[in-house]
């Protein structure tokens, strides 16, 4: 186990290098986490922030290593702009743990308000929830299953497009086989990551979505 978590921070830390971007070093720094270098986590957190400062789950993650770390002033300032991000994209699962972490360490939760779209979303669009703007609807469901309608729902054709080359470049510079079951659960996480949702997230809204269509 040990030995894995180290090949998965080698194989951040390069990609991080080679194409640094926010989810790489989301990626490098939840690896750091399950290792216990709390201290490297909160290095590319910032990292991760500095380069995308829309990831709503790195704000999180950073308070929540923070708290941790018992630097409650500074998880408390970093949460605070955090719930802002994550109200402002939508982000609902993100929002609520940060809300959440607010409370533990008593801090007020910040008036907030979504962004209104700026024009209507016709049958042929769809609000995207990565980039906050009206986009080009999917013809269908990507892939298969709940997540695969969540993406329809949620996210544009420019966004899906964009993912397939960040996947491609994150099949390569990980070394990812599809018929290795573990490849596959590495390429799915990263993509959760990068779409700014959690699997949680996917599930809730199956349920709620269930049966009424």
């Amino acid at each position: 186990m040990a030995s894995q978590i180290e090949e998965r921070i080698a194989q951040w830390e390069k990609m991080t290098q080679e194409a640094p971007d926010g989810m790489a070093w989301l990626s490098l720094a939840n690896a750091y986490r399950d290792a216990q270098r709390d201290e490297d986590a909160v290095r590319a957190l910032r990292e991760a922030i500095k380069l995308d400062e829309d990831l709503s789950r790195a704000y999180q993650l950073l308070g929540q290593t923070l708290i941790k770390l018992e630097q409650d002033q500074d998880a408390g300032d970093v949460l605070v702009k955090g719930f802002e991000v994550a109200a402002k994209r939508g982000d609902v699962m993100p929002q609520k743990a940060i809300g959440s972490l607010l409370e533990q360490l008593g801090r007020s939760l910040p008036e907030v308000q979504a962004v209104a779209t700026q024009s209507p979303v016709t049958g042929g669009q769809v609000l995207d929830r990565r980039t906050g703007r009206t986009g080009t609807r999917l013809p269908d469901p990507p892939i298969r299953g709940a997540l695969g309608q969540f993406i329809y729902d949620h996210y544009s054709q420019e966004t899906w497009r964009e993912w397939i080359g960040m996947g491609t470049k994150v099949i390569n510079e990980l070394r990812l086989d599809f018929s290795n079951q573990a490849h596959q659960q590495v390429y799915d996480q990263q993509m959760l990551e990068w779409l700014g949702v959690s699997q949680d997230e996917v599930d809730e809204y199956a349920r709620q979505t269930e049966g009424t269509e």
